[in-house]
């Protein structure tokens, strides 16, 4: 049972019971083998027990709260959670007063019935796609774990918690790639919404002109549950659009620059099965991608609203932050007010163009990440192939927040093989269109 839908069967004839669901992952939680430790900032055990036999009881009177009432979920360290502090995967925070309340996303989560497991670990304040923490230790991707390689960031931990089954479903944020980064390292599932659908409240901001919460899990159709929930939706009856006649734009500039062998080569594969299946792709170029560096040359969204909200715990605090973040923090401190109205024209100009010049494609489609998982080790002793690294797995990823589409990570390569992630991304506001094209895609490739 991986699925949220299998999951929720076998609750309801009593084949399983939420309280064995979070005793099987707290056991894989700290397997002394496994990477739970590092997974997670914070495991509510006591806690997560107690919602468990709760929601069992619920369930015995015919009272669940839903469908998915007792199933273990992991929440990113940045999201509020009442009566906990809220660090951000960071050592700065530590004392931070604890939250009042839960924040909304955590709240619908919790209405749900879902039962939260813990807090999963993160790059520091969400800023790098690596995945990588020196104050909780980074916990590695699934594949080729004798070497230990990057889990993917910023929502490394839940990207992890997900793979290795100590939880089913999983809060992650995504500013430049965060949900789907980790997805595609790990060889799962993750969803990055229309921003505005899902509120950001209660949530450490990176950027909140690119912040958006979404959700990671081991399918597609545990994606469009969660993030309905999410956004306060009804939970969708998720039905595939014919794989037949749809029309796939392949952009051959600019995401393509750089790739691995194996991903290219991974890519290419999943691309002939689509076309196999009848999927019509069609390789473009869309120029429109390159105008996006040019935008942010005078500085980004990201620096700029990073800065402005840590600007006064750096003057406290700056020496326990991890310096590769604030690497990336503290240029936001240089762009002058002129320089970020002019992005935010630019930006909304972009966004406008692209609209017109993908508008006729039911997805665009693309590698997650243009490389394997580097070694951690690797990364962590050299800081210029820290960034290298990170600017290039972020690259694909980060065009979808810029443009404020919706866009998911679906693996395209068997587990246990260098992990692949293959990028659909839809048009804004189209998520439940980009659902069905993607529960389409993950039946063509499987």
């Amino acid at each position: 049972m991986r699925t949220l839908n299998e999951l929720s069967a076998a609750l309801a004839v009593g084949k399983t019971t939420s309280r064995q669901l979070v005793e099987d992952c707290l056991a894989r939680i700290v397997d002394p083998g496994g990477e739970g430790s590092r997974a997670f900032i914070k495991v509510d055990v006591e806690g997560a027990r107690a919602a468990a036999d709760a929601m069992d009881l619920l369930r015995r009177a015919g009272r669940a709260p839903g469908p998915f009432a007792g199933i273990p979920f992991s929440v990113k360290d940045l999201a509020d959670i009442a009566g906990q502090a809220t660090p951000a995967g960071s050592t700065v925070l530590a004392d931070a007063p604890p939250a009042a309340a839960n924040a909304p996303v955590v709240q619908r989560i919790a209405d749900a019935g879902f039962v939260i497991i813990g807090r999963t670990n993160m790059t520091e304040f969400a800023f790098s796609g690596l995945g990588i923490n020196p104050h909780y230790g980074t916990p590695k991707a699934p594949w080729d774990r004798a070497t230990g390689r990057i889990p993917g960031g910023s929502s490394s931990g839940a990207g992890v918690s997900i793979a290795d089954g100590m939880a089913y479903g999983a809060l992650g944020t995504d500013t430049g790639g965060s949900c789907r980064i980790p997805a595609a390292m790990s060889g799962v599932v993750g969803y990055k919404p229309t921003a505005r659908r899902v509120p950001i409240t209660g949530v450490v901001p990176l950027s909140t002109s690119l912040d958006s919460i979404g959700p990671l899990a081991n399918t597609v159709a545990c994606c469009a549950a969660i993030d309905a929930m999410f956004a306060g939706e009804p939970i969708p009856d998720l039905v595939p659009a014919p794989i037949a006649g749809l029309r796939l734009a392949a952009p051959q500039n600019f995401f393509l620059d750089g790739m691995d062998g194996a991903v290219a080569d991974a890519f290419e594969a999943a691309l002939a099965k689509l076309s196999a299946a009848g999927a019509r792709i069609e390789r473009i170029r869309l120029p429109i991608v390159d105008e996006i560096a040019r935008a942010n040359a005078r500085g980004s969204f990201a620096a700029a609203e990073a800065w402005a909200w840590h600007r006064e715990l750096i003057a406290a605090k700056g020496d326990g932050y991890d310096p590769q973040v604030l690497k990336r923090i503290l240029p936001g401190r240089d762009m002058g007010a002129a320089d970020y109205v002019a992005l935010m024209a630019a930006r909304a100009d972009i966004c406008a163009r692209a609209h017109l010049a993908t508008r006729d494609y039911d997805a665009v489609v693309m590698p997650t990440c243009p490389l394997l998982p580097p070694a951690i080790a690797a990364l962590e002793a050299d800081s210029q192939e820290y960034m290298r690294v990170n600017l290039m797995q972020l690259r694909n990823c980060a065009v979808g927040n810029f443009l404020d589409r919706c866009a998911i990570s679906l693996p395209c390569t068997p587990r246990g093989a260098a992990p692949v992630g293959l990028m659909l991304m839809g048009e804004t506001m189209g998520d439940a269109q980009l659902f069905r094209v993607a529960a389409a895609v993950e039946v063509a490739l499987a």
